[in-house]
C-alpha cells in the first residue's frame, strides 16, 4: 500500500486537478500465469489443453486489444518450449497498473536532472523555503515529500516502468523506460541503469499536461474482489476521511475500465459515539498548552450528556511529557507545532440500529471498519498508523493492565493531523513507516497519550462515580513491589561480597531491611483482607501507593551502594568503603523511620481511632524524609503551637494526607529545580488550632486554578506516564471527610507562578481532646 500511496502523492505534488487515477488492466491472473506456467514445464498437460485452459482464465473484462494479443501469442506457439516464452512475455507485457495524473508533468530534462537522480534536492530546497516562508500565514507545503525516493515505489509493484510524461508547453511525450529486473542487488541506485529519456508520440492535444506511469511485469496477483476491498479500506483512509467528501483529493481506481467506489466516511457514525476527546495543542503567547474537549453521551447507565472543557499550559505539561526522569527534553514542546486531533469512543457491545445507516450488525461493522486512530499530514495518510496491527499510542497494552473502562484501539474512530510546515520536526522514516523517532515525536505521542488514556479515561470514570453510584473498584492500586525487594536484596548480597572487611555494618543493613519486609509483608496481607467495604478499598489503595514508594527508596538505596563500591572495585580505600557503607546505612534508618510511621497503616482488622499528639506525628513523617530533603535541597519551614495539640483520630489516616502531600511536592519541586538551576525549594506546614487547621505549601509548579477541584478525583494525574497513578489527593481527601473534616485547595493564588499552591486540611472540634 504504501508504493500507491507515494505514487499518488507524486500525483497531488504535480498539482493535478483531477487528483489522481489508477487503473488496473489485469487480463491474466498472476496466479493463473505461474499455474499453468508449471503445468508446462512438468509436463502435466498437452499443449492444446494448455491453450485452452488460458483462454478460460482470461478476464473478459480486460481491454480488448490486450486479449486479442494474448489469443495469438499463445495460438502461435508450436510447442511447450514456445507457449512458456509467449506466457511468459504476454503475462509481463500486458498486465499492466497505470497511475496518471494531469498535473504540470515533466520536461525531458526534469527527467534527467530530478527524476533519475535519488534524494535530489529541488524538493528540499522548496521545503526548506517554505518553511522560512511558514511565519507570514503559508500554511500548505509546496510538496507532500521531499526526498524524491517515492519514485522507487513502482518498483515494489512491477519490474518494468514505462513513463510518459509533458509539460503544457511540450509538444510531444517525454518518455522514459526502467527494467528494474537488471538489478541483482535492490539497493542500487539508479544511476548505475544505463536508462536515458526519448522523444514520444504527440502529446493528446496542446494544452495537455501531466504524467502516467505504467507499471508492467506485475509482481503480485491482483484480482477484481483485491481491489474492491482497497477502495473500502485501504484507498479510504489515504486522504483524511473525517473531511466533508466534496473536498476530499481525488482518487480513481478503474478495474478493467470499471470504476471502483472509494468509500466515504458517514459522520453520523461520529454522532453516536458514547464519548469522544476533541483537542488541539497550540501555542499562547508563545507558549505551549493543551486544549482538550470531553464529552460522555452514554457511558452505559442514566446520566445526562457531560461535557468538560480542560487546558493543559506548560507547568502541566513539564509533568506529565517531560518528568523528573527527563526523557523527554521539554524543549520538544517548545519545537513541536500546532496539531488537532478528534477522537471517539465506542462501547461496541451498545452500539445499536441507527436510522440512516442501518441495523446494529451494520453499524457495528462500519464502526469496526473505521477504527483505530490515523494521522494525517496535509490531509494525506502517515502509515502505518492506525492500521490492525499498530498500536502506536499503548492503547491495548494499557487496556490489558487496566480495569474499568477499556480504551483499547479497536474501540476509537479518530485522527490527528500535522502538517509539514507547521510540524517540521514530524519526519517520515525513510522507509515511509512511521515516523523517526526524536524528542519532538515522543512529546507528540505523549501528549496524545495523556489526552486520551490519562484524562479521558479519569473524566468517564468520574462521571461513572457521580451517576451511577457504584463503590470505586480500586484493584488497580494494589502495589506488586516483589521486584522492588529483589533488587534491594541483590544489591545487599553484592555489598557483601565486595566489602567482606565490612561484615558488621552489612549485618545491620540487613537487619534493617529484614525489618522493612516485615511492614510489607503485613501490608500487603492488610490489602488482600479488605474486598467488600468501598471506604476500606480507598484506604489500603493509599497503603499500596505508600508502600511502592518507601520500596523504591530502599531499591534506590542500596543500588545506589552497589553502583559506588563498583566504582572503587580494585582500590585500596577501605576508609571510603566504610564511609559509603554508612551513608546506606543512614539512608536505610531513613527508611525505617519512615516504616514505623506508617505501620499503623497496616495493623490487621479495621484502624481504629486513637489518641496522639498531632504535633508529633508531624514531626515524625518530616524526621522520615530528613535525606530525601537534603537530596533534593528541600527547605523545610514547620510551625507548630507550643503546646501538645492532642486529637482523637485514625493516626493511620493523618499519615496518608500528609504523606501524599509530601510526595507530591517532592515530584513538583524536583522537575521545577530541574528546569531552574538557582530554584530553592521549599515546603512549608503550619498547624494552628481554634479551628484545627493543617495548611501545607510549597513552591513548586503549582496548580492552575481550573484544576483545583480536579486534582481531587479520582486517577487525575498529571505527572509523567510512568508515576501517574491519580490517587493520592483522592484518598487525602477521602481521609479527611472520614473524619468529619475537609481537605480543600486554597484560592490563593501565587504571585510568582500564577497558580495554586496551599493545601488546608481542617478537622472538626471534635477530634480535640481537651
Amino acid at each position: 500500500m504504501i508504493a500507491f500511496y507515494e505514487l499518488i502523492k507524486n500525483a497531488f505534488d504535480a498539482v493535478s486537478p483531477t487528483g489522481a487515477e489508477i487503473r488496473f488492466e489485469i487480463a491474466l491472473r498472476r496466479n493463473d500465469y505461474l499455474k499453468f506456467r508449471h503445468r508446462a514445464i512438468e509436463g502435466q498437460a498437452d499443449l492444446p489443453r494448455l491453450k485452452s485452459d488460458v483462454e478460460k482464465a482470461l478476464d473478459p473484462s480486460a481491454p480488448e486489444d490486450s486479449l486479442e494479443r494474448i489469443r495469438e501469442g499463445i495460438d502461435a506457439a508450436r510447442d511447450v518450449e514456445s507457449f512458456v516464452e509467449a506466457l511468459d512475455a504476454l503475462h509481463a507485457s500486458e498486465n499492466r497498473i497505470i497511475v496518471s495524473d494531469q498535473g504540470t508533468g515533466m520536461s525531458r530534462q526534469d527527467l534527467i536532472d530530478n527524476y533519475l537522480v535519488i534524494g535530489t534536492a529541488s524538493r528540499k530546497r522548496a521545503i526548506d523555503a517554505a518553511l522560512a516562508e511558514h511565519a507570514s500565514g503559508n500554511r500548505r507545503a509546496p510538496f507532500l515529500g521531499e526526498k524524491g525516493i517515492g519514485r522507487l515505489s513502482a518498483m515494489r509493484l512491477g519490474d518494468r516502468l514505462t513513463v510518459e510524461t509533458a509539460e503544457a508547453g511540450d509538444k510531444r511525450l517525454n518518455l522514459l523506460k526502467i527494467d528494474w529486473s537488471a538489478f541483482d542487488d535492490l539497493d542500487a541506485m539508479l544511476d548505475e541503469i544505463d536508462v536515458a529519456p526519448e522523444r514520444g508520440a504527440s502529446k493528446p492535444n496542446n494544452d495537455w499536461s501531466g504524467t502516467r506511469l505504467i507499471i508492467s511485469a506485475l509482481s503480485a496477483d491482483w484480482t477484481d474482489d483485491r481491489v474492491k476491498y482497497l477502495g473500502e479500506h485501504d484507498f479510504a483512509r489515504l486522504t483524511d476521511p473525517f473531511a466533508d467528501a466534496k473536498r476530499r483529493p481525488r482518487i480513481a481506481i478503474f478495474w478493467n475500465g470499471t470504476r471502483i467506489p472509494v468509500a466515504h466516511m458517514d459522520r453520523n457514525l461520529l454522532a453516536h459515539a458514547h464519548a469522544s476527546v476533541k483537542g488541539r495543542f497550540l501555542y499562547k503567547d508563545s507558549q505551549p498548552v493543551l486544549q482538550c474537549t470531553y464529552e460522555a453521551r452514554d457511558l452505559g447507565f442514566e446520566h445526562p450528556v457531560e461535557i468538560e472543557n480542560r487546558e493543559y499550559p506548560l507547568a502541566d505539561l513539564e509533568g506529565s511529557i517531560s518528568g523528573t526522569s527527563g526523557e523527554v527534553p521539554v524543549s520538544a514542546l517548545d519545537d513541536l507545532g500546532e496539531f488537532d486531533f478528534e477522537i471517539y469512543w465506542f462501547n461496541r457491545q451498545r452500539l445499536g440500529r441507527i436510522d440512516s445507516i442501518g441495523d446494529r450488525k451494520v453499524v457495528r461493522d462500519l464502526q469496526r471498519r473505521w477504527s483505530g486512530i490515523l494521522l494525517f499530514r496535509d490531509g494525506f495518510r502517515v502509515l502505518p498508523y492506525g492500521e490492525d496491527d499498530d498500536d502506536w499510542l499503548a492503547l491495548d497494552r494499557r487496556a490489558l493492565a487496566s480495569t474499568g473502562y477499556l480504551l483499547n484501539k479497536t474501540q476509537f474512530v479518530g485522527r490527528v493531523t500535522i502538517s509539514r510546515l507547521g510540524n517540521p520536526l514530524l519526519i517520515d522514516q525513510t522507509n515511509r513507516e512511521g515516523l523517526r523517532v526524536c524528542p519532538e515525536q515522543q512529546a507528540f505521542i505523549g501528549l496524545l497519550q495523556l489526552a486520551i488514556q490519562s484524562q479521558l479515561r479519569g473524566f468517564m470514570r468520574e462521571v461513572d462515580r457521580r451517576h451511577k453510584d457504584q463503590p470505586l473498584n480500586m484493584k488497580e492500586a494494589k502495589t506488586d513491589v516483589s521486584h522492588l525487594e529483589k533488587r534491594a536484596k541483590s544489591a545487599l548480597r553484592e555489598i557483601r561480597r565486595m566489602a567482606p572487611e565490612s561484615a558488621e555494618i552489612v549485618e545491620q543493613l540487613q537487619h534493617t531491611f529484614f525489618e522493612i519486609k516485615e511492614f510489607f509483608d503485613r501490608a500487603q496481607r492488610r490489602i488482600d483482607e479488605v474486598e467488600s467495604e468501598n471506604r476500606q478499598m480507598v484506604q489500603m489503595a493509599g497503603v499500596g501507593l505508600l508502600v511502592e514508594v518507601v520500596a523504591h527508596e530502599l531499591a534506590r538505596s542500596t543500588e545506589n551502594a552497589l553502583a559506588a563500591l563498583e566504582n572503587l572495585r580494585g582500590k585500596e580505600v577501605p576508609d571510603r568503603i566504610s564511609g559509603l557503607l554508612n551513608s546506606l546505612r543512614s539512608e536505610m534508618t531513613s527508611v525505617s523511620k519512615r516504616v514505623r510511621v506508617l505501620d499503623p497503616l497496616s495493623v490487621s482488622g479495621r484502624q481504629r481511632k486513637e489518641t496522639f499528639n498531632l504535633g508529633s506525628l508531624i514531626e515524625d513523617i518530616l524526621s522520615g524524609h530528613e535525606l530525601q530533603f537534603e537530596r533534593h535541597n528541600v527547605k523545610l519551614k514547620v510551625n507548630l503551637p507550643d503546646h501538645a495539640v492532642r486529637i482523637r483520630a485514625v493516626k493511620g489516616m493523618i499519615v496518608q494526607i500528609l504523606e501524599n502531600l509530601l510526595s507530591n511536592s517532592l515530584y513538583w519541586l524536583d522537575l521545577r529545580k530541574q528546569h531552574e538551576p538557582d530554584f530553592q525549594p521549599h515546603i512549608s506546614i503550619s498547624l494552628e488550632v481554634d479551628p484545627l487547621t493543617v495548611t501545607y505549601e510549597d513552591n513548586g509548579r503549582g496548580i492552575a486554578k481550573e484544576n483545583r477541584e480536579n486534582v481531587f478525583r479520582a486517577f487525575f494525574s498529571l505527572k509523567e506516564k510512568s508515576k501517574r497513578r491519580g490517587l493520592g489527593l483522592y484518598i487525602a481527601r477521602d481521609c479527611a471527610e472520614y473524619h468529619g473534616g475537609s481537605l480543600a485547595l486554597d484560592s490563593h493564588v501565587n504571585r510568582d507562578t500564577g497558580r495554586l499552591h496551599r493545601f488546608v486540611l481542617q478537622l472538626p472540634d471534635e477530634v480535640v481532646v481537651s
